[in-house]
């Protein structure tokens, strides 16, 4: 019996997320699955109580752990990381400019040195090597890790590779190189990429010696993977060296997860929690990827991970009005469902009682503190431990808290700062409690839920269940909005803007069901929906109709994440550049550990570079925890018509790209 326990480690804030766990038999299937509460203050703590609900008494014998992690992703969202220095070989004050590197690192610690490679390969300036020696020395002991960037390293890495190991040996701190992390020409994306890697390193670290040690502690003695952006998977130690590559590894994850549930090949995956909404397509059953580089935040990697379509939609966003006449949105803010909040404190139900015997009060948030175990450490100022005091004793309205403090608008400002650094939640009507009025849903308390329903409908002035069902039909437009929006951006089509007002309406007159207007608009998906996490089957079926689509909704949807860990096997890709040198007299290879130089005959020098690239993306496969081993390639050449009437093709470059695919190693 080949047994794996699946982790997806969700580093977000508890109360709506959850870290999920699942024991995995790869002849069986899925054996069990478990959610506990991510804890953001300790992803282990939250870890191990996943890990420990999953397992049976006593537990079998486990071959493979795998983890699944939003850290490096929200790490670059939020600007967390540890120093770093960023050498710069051959760039120009410019250029660094450009890639806005003073949001990843100090200035003082952009070093900028001598030297760098021509398009061809060749060497431009000779590297500075006493400069970059000075400039190791006088920053080690004020740094994490060091990120190198050298001129057209991607061409030749000569000059990267020189710095890394003086770095090593002058430090023995880790160091990464551009060249490592992209073959893509673009400095100054690359500059930022590898300065992102370094600021995640020790982040990471953390996370994995922490899992290790949770899993010694479990007496489970298998080996640690972690996915990749792309839904494949890496041993922790490569994960070390470029822990970057794991951003978007959640959203790969559950697509990956949703194409092993369902064996579908092409489909959108729709993956719902509690805060957002992630949209992947799936193309012959594996994720469509970004080739031209992930977004994380408002900074564009040149990671080829998953392209998500990522909304601030989920079963406890905050329903709020759109307008003055009634209109709702929902999201992107997440609170905490009244439903839920009165499980957890029921002198909640008083103060909603009170709400309602006052005709002339609206529906008012709650607020609480999210954390309060760790509220002690968490640096907060007088003003905002004084906030944290008074919602000590559990949730109390928004209003009488501000009233509280004396002075409504300065600490409103305070009570912000406490939401944003997820210290304190509002509570709210959310789509949750509407399914709980509507008998969909029963987790929590329903006399809240109808309670929040029955204040928001007097407001709106209609019933009780129509405000209700208008909050499930608004969450299936606006998630339909973004499926069509995802669609068309797959299709190389841009999508709608906000302007664009007979475009948006048609889309909004086919999502919304029983409209009455005076024309209607039927659209078709031509592939079907997979929906996973678990609010989906409360709000996809719908949406699969006005879509006119099919729908999956697999069985353990709710921890596709969790599968997708395991199930997306280990890939490694090499890519190797062949291109004419003197006037077209030679053939030069682009190596990741140099240049080599072929004269006359370009089937040698493509022939080396396929075997050059079999070997390394083999080995790369087997460092990153592969069994058996299976490597494919590609050639891709490309040529230009000689000017002239009888001129035949100039060659411009050939590329070959060898993929190795393996299956994890487990456990003997």
């Amino acid at each position: 019996m080949a047994e794996v326990v699946c982790l997806s480690c969700w580093e977000l804030t508890p109360g709506g997320t959850y870290t999920d766990a699942v024991l995995l038999d790869e002849e069986r299937g899925v054996i069990n699955t478990a959610k506990a509460l991510t804890t953001k203050y300790d992803l282990s703590v939250g870890i191990q109580n996943a890990v420990e609900a999953a397992l049976p008494k006593p537990p079998p014998d486990i071959r493979l752990v795998s983890l699944s992690s939003t850290l490096a992703t929200n790490a670059i969202v939020e600007g967390k990381g540890n120093p770093v220095c960023l050498i710069l070989i051959g760039y120009d004050p410019d250029m660094v400019a450009i890639a806005g590197l003073e949001r990843v690192v100090d200035n003082e610690s952009i070093v900028l040195i001598r030297g760098g490679h021509t398009a061809t390969g060749e060497e431009d300036v000779a590297l500075d090597i006493d400069a970059v020696r000075q400039a190791i020395l006088t920053q080690a002991p004020h740094t994490a890790a060091f990120a190198i960037s050298s001129l057209f390293a991607v061409r030749n890495p000569a000059h990267e590779l020189q710095v890394k190991q003086l770095a090593h040996r002058l430090t023995g701190l880790p160091v990464t190189c551009g060249h490592e992390l992209t073959t893509h020409l673009n400095a100054p994306r690359r500059a930022l990429t590898v300065a992102l890697n370094a600021r995640l390193i020790s982040l990471l670290q953390e996370l994995i010696l922490e899992v290790g040690e949770m899993l010694i502690n479990m007496d489970i003695n298998a080996p640690l993977m972690v996915v990749r952006g792309d839904g494949s998977l890496m041993g922790t130690k490569m994960a070390l060296e470029r822990p970057v590559e794991t951003i978007l590894s959640g959203p790969a994850a559950s697509a990956v997860g949703a194409s092993y549930l369902c064996n579908v090949g092409d489909a959108f995956v729709i993956d719902m929690g509690g805060t957002t909404t992630d949209i992947v397509a799936l193309h012959n059953g594996r994720p469509r990827l970004n080739v031209a580089g992930a977004w994380v935040g408002n900074q564009r990697t040149m990671i080829e991970a998953v392209d998500a379509h990522t909304i601030g939609l989920g079963g406890d966003s905050e329903v709020h009005l759109a307008d003055k006449v009634g209109g709702l949105r929902v999201g992107p803010r997440r609170v905490v469902p009244l439903s839920l909040l009165a499980e957890q404190y029921p002198a909640v139900l008083e103060v909603l009682r009170h709400q309602l015997e006052d005709k002339s009060v609206d529906l008012e948030p709650f607020v609480l503190c999210e954390q309060p175990e760790v509220i002690e450490q968490s640096g907060t100022t007088p003003t905002e431990q004084e906030i944290l005091k008074l919602l000590g004793n559990g949730p109390i309205l928004q209003s009488q808290l501000l009233d509280n403090t004396g002075d409504p608008f300065t600490y409103r400002r305070y009570l912000d700062n406490l939401m944003e650094r997820s210290l304190v939640i509002a509570s709210s009507f959310t789509p949750t409690d509407a399914l709980h009025v509507l008998g969909q849903y029963r987790h929590g308390s329903v006399e809240a839920a109808e309670m929040g329903a029955t204040l928001w409908a007097r407001r709106l002035n209609i019933g009780v269940e129509e405000f209700c069902q208008r909050v499930i039909q608004q969450v299936i437009l606006q998630m339909g909005q973004a499926v069509i929006a995802s669609a068309l951006v797959e299709e190389g089509n841009p999508a709608l803007s906000d302007q664009d007002r007979v475009g948006n309406l048609l889309i909004e007159r086919a999502l919304r069901a029983n409209d009455e207007g005076r024309f209607s608009v039927a659209l078709s998906m031509r592939h079907p929906l997979i929906g996973i996490g678990a609010p989906a089957a409360a709000y996809l079926p719908l949406l699969a109709t006005q879509l006119h689509t099919g729908i999956h909704i697999p069985e353990h949807a709710e921890v596709a994440s969790a599968v997708g860990t395991v199930a997306g096997g280990i890939v490694q890709t090499v890519r190797i550049l062949v291109r004419p040198v003197e006037g077209g007299r030679a053939y030069r290879v682009h190596l990741p550990f140099g240049v080599r130089n072929f004269s006359e005959r370009l089937a040698d020098a493509v022939a080396y570079a396929k075997n050059t690239a079999c070997r390394l993306a083999r080995e790369h496969a087997y460092q990153a925890g592969a069994g058996s081993v299976h490597v494919h390639t590609e050639q891709h050449d490309r040529a230009a018509r000689a000017s002239g009437k009888n001129a035949g093709k100039i060659h411009i470059e050939t590329e070959v790209i060898a993929t190795a695919v393996g299956r994890p190693r487990l456990k003997e």
